[in-house]
């Protein structure tokens, strides 16, 4: 265990007396001066999201293995062409011309990497991520590059963790640490670390937050406890060094394998020659021309000539290249992966209706919902926001208003992928006298915890009759495209808490049906991806029916169909051919994502990944080509090659 860990470790364990006095810090934060003294700890830079200086951009530019080979054969030319020459046969134009080569290569390449450094920096300054940080007993904004050890910031959800921190005070924190582990489990954090730490991996330490991880719902404030390359995320991605695209290293092969040819053919020609003219300079300059010969000159010329031209014309197209080798991965990209919802279907979901279990328009439902999405915590969705905006229809301003007052929150537990829906506990009102468990998420998934369903105000035992009914009404929806939601509740003892062991034995009041239409240029864009033999595939957490209806509009072939379980099943043998003859795969984790991705890669592909949310970005760390659209989640943009 490294020493970094093993300080993570010691301030998982320690109180907050402890915490105080080992990072020289208190309630009210670092002072400017101590804060001053603990930057030498380091920047809070990850290795991944540090930008080139100029300076770096220059080095990177000229040194690389192509450019080296340039030089080395410039310098031959000047030992043959000048140096061993006669006064008669003497001549620098080659040299020269290989000088301007060299020169041309590097600086176009530099000008056309500053020049996406600029628009890309200017895209992702309005989201550069700042954090509350209390400093000289203030609370204030800064930038997360400015965090050092002892400082005390504070969270709160949908935000990226800066760092590594020790949690002092928690408000239902959930946090998503798959970015870390790959797992889209979310995991509750809380003050008070859960014994034995000893024995526990870091991913299981509850009071620590680290570096990279989202939080999901709820507030936390602690203290930062590492930053930079010595937080666990920072160490993970200091070890792999980044994603290097296909073109990168097949250029290095290239590159190194002409070295090795010219090390090893030179000699032998040296010594041939050598022997039967017995006259060692003319063969060391014969060899020397051999050599020369050997490499193509213009080559690195050429690539990056072409690598800029190309990113320059799809900057014509307000496309930022982020990375000139990522035009060669773009360019061989022969199967695009993406996600369904706002890549190839509208942002703005439109709640059509919501209806109780026979299908009529049902007010309790919308009701229920909207204190559901208004008190949710967790990271912002588009369906939360479709039925938040039910607050802002004339009319009905004041009623909306006014329903939180009635129902006042007391607890909650927020989504994750593996439970698929939202419990929050509210407080009954007056007339009740009881507290209410409120559901909203999956169909499946609520249905099966629910024993009654509601038909007005009488509640019915759940019979096959029933389930019968509920799918029929569901399957009919999602036939036509609808996204449809299952909303539930449970009345609860006064003093109850809210826990997962709650999550049972519920009420089906009815249904949330949404309409999500695909983007006018979506099927214009599938048409022309199908005539440049780039194979489609959507990978998407959402339900099987409607992810099949949007596709089938699409004009793809909706019955060629995986879902997340069904490749959870599947031995490796039949994942690899599975995988590569499926087009569409729905209810996907971010890790089966990520997972569809390898597999493709793993069969010779050049997969580029399109996507916009948060879980999203597991899948374009594993692409080759990551591509992020204009409306995505900041940490999308980042992670973006295009």
């Amino acid at each position: 265990m490294s020493d970094f860990e093993q300080s993570l470790r010691q301030a998982a364990a320690a109180t907050q007396e402890q915490i105080y006095e080992i990072y020289h810090t208190s309630a009210q934060g670092l002072t400017d001066a101590q804060a001053q003294k603990q930057k030498k700890y380091g920047k809070n830079k990850i290795p991944h999201q540090q930008t080139h200086t100029i300076w770096q951009s220059l080095y990177y530019a000229f040194v690389n293995p192509f450019s080296v080979v340039l030089f080395v054969l410039t310098l031959l030319s000047f030992v043959t062409d000048i140096w061993f020459s006669s006064n008669d046969s003497r001549t620098s134009l080659t040299v020269w011309l290989m000088v301007c080569m060299l020169l041309f290569s590097g600086v176009v390449r530099f000008l056309q990497e500053q020049k996406a450094a600029r628009a890309a920096k200017k895209l992702l300054e309005p989201i550069r991520t700042h954090v509350m940080v209390c400093r000289n007993g203030v609370w204030q904004q800064m930038g997360q590059e400015e965090l050092v050890v002892g400082d005390l910031i504070r969270l709160t959800a949908g935000e990226h963790v800066p760092a590594d921190i020790r949690l002092l005070e928690t408000k239902d924190c959930f946090v998503s640490q798959a970015v870390l582990t790959g797992e889209s489990a979310i995991i509750e954090k809380n003050v008070k670390q859960k014994p034995p730490i000893d024995s526990m991996p870091y991913w299981a330490w509850n009071t620590l937050a680290f570096a990279g991880t989202t939080m999901i719902s709820g507030s936390a404030q602690g203290i930062v406890v590492a930053v930079g390359t010595h937080t666990i995320y920072g160490a993970q991605m200091r070890r792999i060094g980044g994603r290097k695209q296909g073109f990168t290293k097949g250029a290095n092969d290239i590159a190194w394998v002409l070295i090795r040819f010219m090390a090893v053919l030179v000699p032998i020609v040296f010594l041939v020659s050598g022997v039967m003219q017995e006259n060692w300079m003319t063969a060391f300059l014969f060899a020397l021309s051999v050599s020369v010969g050997l490499i193509p000159e213009l080559l690195p010329m050429v690539i990056n000539a072409c690598l800029a031209k190309g990113s320059a014309e799809m900057g014509k197209k307000k496309t930022i290249v982020r990375h000139i080798n990522a035009m060669q991965s773009f360019g061989s990209m022969d199967v695009l992966c993406m996600d369904k919802t706002g890549t190839l279907t509208n942002d703005a979901i439109l709640l059509e209706y919501y209806l109780d279990i026979l299908g009529n328009e049902s007010q309790t439902v919308l009701d229920m919902a909207y204190l559901n999405s208004f008190y949710h915590s967790g990271t912002t969705n588009h369906l939360d926001q479709a039925v938040l905006r039910y607050a802002d229809y004339p009319g009905k301003e004041a009623y909306f208003h006014e329903l939180p007052n009635k129902y006042q929150k007391l607890d909650e537990i927020p989504f994750d992928y593996s439970r698929k829906m939202v419990s929050i506990l509210v407080k009954g009102t007056e007339e009740s006298k009881v507290n209410r468990i409120l559901v909203k998420g999956e169909v499946k998934s609520v249905f099966a915890r629910c024993t009654q369903v509601q038909y007005g105000t009488e509640c019915v035992p759940i019979t096959q009759e029933e389930t019968e009914g509920v799918h029929a009404i569901i399957d009919e929806m999602l036939e036509d495209g609808m996204k449809v939601l299952a909303v539930a509740k449970k009345d609860m003892p006064e003093d109850s808490l809210l826990s997962l062991a709650e999550e049972q034995d519920l009420t089906l009041l009815g249904y949330l049906v949404f309409f999500d239409a695909p983007k006018q240029s979506a099927t214009q864009a599938m048409v022309k991806l199908r005539a440049l033999a780039v194979h489609t595939k959507v990978l998407t957490g959402d339900q099987q029916s409607v992810t099949q209806s949007v596709c089938r509009r699409l004009g793809m072939d909706a019955n060629s169909i995986l879902t997340g379980q069904e490749l959870e099943r599947m031995p490796e043998d039949v994942l690899l051919p599975a995988v590569e003859h499926t087009q569409i795969f729905a209810e996907l984790t971010p890790a089966q994502k990520a997972l569809v991705i390898d597999v493709l890669r793993q069969n010779g592909h050049t997969v580029g990944f399109l996507g916009d949310g948060i879980n999203d970005l597991a899948a374009m760390y594993a692409a080759d080509i990551a591509i992020g659209v204009d409306t995505a989640a900041p940490a999308v943009k980042e992670a973006a090659d295009v």
